[in-house]
């Protein structure tokens, strides 16, 4: 039977618009609590808000799949990978740029169905731009009082490359990653799944994660991205799968259009870099 997940995005949509109303509300205030979480990342009350908003929403439109949300009590492995089709949600991705008020932060809600992301909603709470992408549907990029256009990757240049960071999780095997591809490399830094999505609609060539992330950080980006005729890989060049181990810890990961000699070339010599300094630890 065909599947039409993009049936399901305009009341997916409507739920990441009230959550992100809902942060609004708390990034609005004079003040707000931080709390830590027990991995030291922080926690607000925003997260807890739309993290309610969208459970119960998610809940209600397909009783029949589970939830897991980054602000979801942990669940074992054991009962998780009985899962063929599930919704995967960050809540509020890029709680450190919500907490400098700099904007940078997104709502995320993805639907999964045997490890991959087929549905993808990203909603930026401060902009109201949406991106927003289903299987087979093409990717697209709402902006408020304006209607939905198609996005699509550029094509990778032999050089001067555009390269999005991070903002809070910048570290030297980046900047290696930076002075092996030139002097001529445009690096721009931002928050939360918003670099993928640039990605997704051209705006820059590639975007690698060095760093550790969940697989909520990156789930409803990378259908985006992959909808857009582009890719999000390990530093192997295979896709990211979701939900197939223990740990919901993705590995270190590249975004990209297409795989340029440049690029790729700079991305096997960290890839073979990491993996000897691994060993090396293991030996030690």
């Amino acid at each position: 039977m065909e599947k039409h997940y993009e049936l399901l995005l305009d009341d997916v949509i409507g739920l990441a618009h009230k959550a992100a109303e809902a942060i609004l509300q708390v990034y609005a205030s004079e003040d707000f609590d931080v709390q830590a979480k027990s991995d030291q990342s922080p926690l607000t009350l925003a997260d807890q808000a739309a993290h309610s908003i969208i459970l119960e929403g998610l809940q209600a439109l397909t009783p029949q799949h589970p939830v897991l949300s980054e602000e979801s009590a942990a669940l074992p492995y054991a009962k998780r990978k009985q899962w063929h089709t599930y919704w995967l949600v960050d809540p509020l991705d890029g709680t450190k740029e919500f907490i400098k008020r700099n904007g940078e932060f997104t709502v995320n809600i993805a639907l999964i169905e045997d490890h991959q992301p087929v549905l993808g909603v990203v909603y930026v709470p401060v902009s109201g731009v949406v991106y927003y992408a289903a299987k087979d549907a093409g990717a697209y990029k709402r902006q408020p009082d304006a209607g939905s256009q198609s996005i699509r990757v550029r094509p990778c240049p032999e050089s001067g490359f555009k390269l999005v960071g991070s903002r809070s999780h910048a570290n030297q095997a980046l900047q290696d990653f930076i002075t092996c591809l030139g002097t001529d490399t445009q690096v721009t830094s931002i928050g939360s799944a918003l670099k993928i999505c640039l990605v997704a609609e051209g705006a820059a060539d590639i975007y690698p994660r060095l760093g550790l992330t969940s697989e909520w950080d990156t789930a409803a980006a990378q259908c985006v991205v992959e909808q857009a005729g582009g890719h999000l890989t390990g530093l192997d060049l295979h896709a990211l799968r979701y939900n197939t181990k223990d740990s919901l810890l993705n590995p270190f990961f590249v975004v990209f259009a297409e795989v340029n000699n440049a690029w790729s070339r700079c991305l096997h010599r960290l890839h073979e870099q990491l993996e000897s300094a691994e060993s090396a630890e293991t030996a030690d």
